[in-house]
């Protein structure tokens, strides 16, 4: 008898709440009124700010474009598209004669093969191969900060 006397208080319980929950209303929170802005005070004895300066229209492929374009006709030829290539080509072409044989364009990996070949075998075991790898770059810091 006592479990159906506690299951019919807690049934009305329950509705109860679930009354009490449903039905009330939240009241708007006053807000005090904003005070006046401090720049109305302190700006008056400043001088006006000048227009910005407009930002530029061109496009990124617009841009990439112009800088290819160096003597600005609208058009790209070939020689322009070459022309910034020729540096690096030339420290590659180390005997100057205009072609690039293989011996020339590996010139650093065989002269880190060189360095690392510590026996002179012709070939290089595990621990010589290890002083082959690149170095770590220093890891750049995630924020601005420091």
């Amino acid at each position: 008898m006592t479990r159906w006397l506690a299951g019919i208080v807690s049934f009305l319980l329950l509705i109860t709440g679930a009354v009490l929950a449903l039905s009330g209303r939240a009241q708007e929170p006053a807000f005090p009124t904003a005070p006046p802005p401090r720049m109305a005070t302190v700006s008056a004895g400043l001088s006006p700010i000048p227009n910005a300066p407009e930002a530029d229209a061109k496009s990124k492929e617009q841009k990439r474009f112009a800088r290819a374009d160096k003597n600005e006709d609208g058009r790209i030829s070939l020689a322009e598209l070459v022309e910034p290539r020729r540096t690096a080509f030339a420290k590659l072409d180390l005997d100057h004669d205009g072609k690039l044989s293989f011996e020339e364009w590996a010139v650093r990996t065989i002269g880190k093969f060189a360095e690392a070949d510590a026996d002179r075998s012709k070939t290089l075991s595990p621990a010589e191969y290890a002083t082959t790898a690149p170095k770590p770059r220093p890891k750049k810091p995630a924020c601005a900060c420091g």
